[in-house]
């Protein structure tokens, strides 16, 4: 096998590589992810103000050598030409000037138990499930009259209430597909995840509001396109064009519905529009683009990658977020695009990932306040053997208590391991039943809300 890593001097990056590793550890730098195609000048300034030397994987990005033979015979390109990846990086950033979001940090501070959350959240996830199947039902036999507009919308409200209040219990409801009705849960993800990013960045209940709605809505168009367009994976230029009509047919359909707010409309309009004009219908262009069609555009290209149509298993999300990243200042706003890393952290619930100790375990919870360091549960030892009882490890926890053992002098560094996540894995890595844990988890914490409300009334 050849070598895949380099150890770089930071003087030698150039733009084209791709970082694999710093001397120092990720948490430590204001980059959002672990591993990123070098794409400009202030990113080279950056890393050279941070880190004497670098790891570059030669195989995803330009490799030393084919830099300096590139600089003799001044090609465009690497010799021999470049990975699409590679190519897809190095194609030109978008020069039209996008306003910086605002960004409102702790507008929703509170955060309630996961116990007091998850039967609630439980019930609302399918009955927002089933408002996208009626929606969609009576789309397809053109009653617009008897569109549930209303009870949509307050399902919707509802479910921004459920994720504001903890956003963690609908996302493991979302995390894991548990159907083969793709469009539907598709949808209902998609949403999660952009109410998960709105809460982030700090937008308004109302504004939530609208934006879950329009991506729940935002596939209806889809009910009047054949199946097999829909499903088809090599469409003909002609067959392209036919299916990229679908958000034309949505906002149509929309405009029938009594009641329906025109900004849910323009989510619809807009989700597929992407910042450097490639996306459709309009080929809109920087600002041109409302904020909730560009974080609809970003929601949707995330939840379509980590969960693609006909996978048997979703992959892992280190991947799709690596591939969102390359595609910043391209077809997604930069800003936008590293806000969304880190609402839903590089490890959302539900991913299976390993350990630095060799075990495995499944992300049950996040720390909101140290996105590196969620709850796992361990399911498999070492030596990679299944563990007969699954044990809870809370990383942010194990690494306060070891390092004030540190801090008092009881330890050295080199006494300690502080347990932290190695890797995430693709889902079918291992015989690991994630839907399993998920429930085992989730009717755990809810026993615990439980038996403290009975022990408060107790006390009482």
């Amino acid at each position: 096998m050849g070598i895949k890593q380099v150890k770089l001097s930071v003087n030698e990056l150039t733009i084209g590589m791709y970082v694999s590793g710093l001397d120092r550890p990720w948490a430590q730098t204001p980059f959002p992810l672990q591993g990123f195609y070098i794409r400009d000048i202030d990113e080279l300034k950056k890393l050279k103000s941070l880190c004497s030397h670098v790891y570059i994987d030669v195989v995803k990005g330009r490799s030393p050598l084919a830099t300096k033979l590139r600089s003799y015979d001044g090609a465009t390109g690497a010799p021999g030409g470049k990975s699409e990846a590679t190519r897809r990086v190095d194609s030109a950033p978008v020069t039209v000037p996008v306003k910086p979001i605002k960004i409102q940090r702790n507008q929703y501070q509170e955060v309630k138990s996961l116990g007091r959350e998850v039967k609630r959240a439980r019930d609302l996830h399918q009955k927002v499930y089933s408002a996208v199947a009626d929606v969609l039902s009576q789309l397809d036999t053109e009653t617009f009259y008897d569109i549930p507009v209303a009870e949509t919308r307050r399902l919707a409200s509802d479910m921004v209430d459920s994720v504001l209040r903890n956003p963690d219990a609908f996302t493991w409801l979302s995390r894991v597909q548990e159907t083969d009705e793709y469009t539907y849960s598709h949808a209902l993800r998609s949403s999660v995840w952009a109410i998960l990013f709105g809460r982030h960045i700090g937008l308004a209940k109302r504004e939530l509001d609208i934006l879950a709605m329009g991506v729940l809505l935002k596939d209806v168009g889809k009910t009047k396109l054949p199946h097999e367009l829909i499903i088809k994976a090599d469409r003909t230029p002609e067959e392209q064009k036919q299916y990229e009509g679908f958000v034309a047919l949505g906002v149509e359909l929309l405009k029938g519905a009594d009641g329906m707010e025109p900004r849910v409309i323009s989510v619809v309009r807009t989700h597929c529009e992407r910042l450097n004009g490639s996306g459709f219908p309009q080929h809109l262009m920087g600002d041109k683009i409302p904020l909730l069609g560009k974080i609809a555009g970003i929601v949707t290209f995330y939840d379509t990658v980590i969960t693609p149509r006909g996978a048997t298993v979703p992959i892992a999300p280190s991947k799709a977020v690596a591939r969102l990243y390359e595609l910043r200042n391209i077809q997604f706003q930069e800003d936008l695009v590293v806000e969304f890393i880190r609402a839903i952290g590089l490890y959302p619930t539900g991913t299976l990932v390993e350990l630095n100790t060799g075990e495995v375990g499944v992300v049950v919870e996040q720390n909101f306040e140290r996105r590196l360091k969620p709850k796992v549960m361990v399911v498999i030892d070492a030596l990679k053997q299944p563990l007969k009882t699954h044990r809870l490890l809370d990383l942010a926890d194990d690494d306060r208590t070891k390092q004030a053992l540190i801090d008092a002098g009881k330890v050295s560094l080199a006494d300690v391991q502080k347990v932290e996540i190695a890797r995430d894995l693709e889902p079918g890595s291992y015989d690991v039943d994630i839907i399993a844990i998920r429930d085992d988890y989730l009717l755990s914490t809810e026993k615990k809300g439980l038996r403290a409300l009975l022990d408060r009334f107790t006390r009482s």
